[in-house]
């Protein structure tokens, strides 16, 4: 099992910054990829920014130049940097975790983002 917790989430202005964290404990196995999720209400949950263990990012094109990903392999944390906010980027921020080989899947608790404007 694989447990994740998130923090950094709340209330900002549009054109602000957030930074969100995960950190990943349990059995984690080397072979992995870590990102963020979001989801607001009524949407389905979308991936925002995902990174390998090699530190290939993936991320949607809604945020392509405004969020930053990156993880630290040897404390297994990743962290979304998040600039030049907009409402539309208000959601719930999941942390995953992917197990590649097993296809296992593993998410946090969620922390609540909110841009006002």
């Amino acid at each position: 099992q694989v447990q994740l917790v998130e923090s950094g989430g709340g209330l900002v202005q549009a054109g602000g910054s957030l930074r969100l964290s995960c950190a990943a404990s349990g059995s984690i196995f080397p072979i992995n990829v870590m990102g963020w999720y979001r989801q607001a209400p009524g949407k389905q949950r979308e991936l925002v920014a995902s990174i390998s263990r090699g530190g290939s990012t993936n991320y949607a094109d809604s945020v392509k130049g405004r969020f930053t990903i990156s993880r630290d392999n040897a404390k297994n944390t990743v962290v979304l940097q998040m600039n030049s906010l907009k409402p539309e980027d208000t959601a719930v921020y999941y942390c995953n975790l992917k197990h590649l080989l097993t296809g296992e899947v593993y998410w946090g608790q969620g922390t609540q983002v909110t841009v006002s404007s």
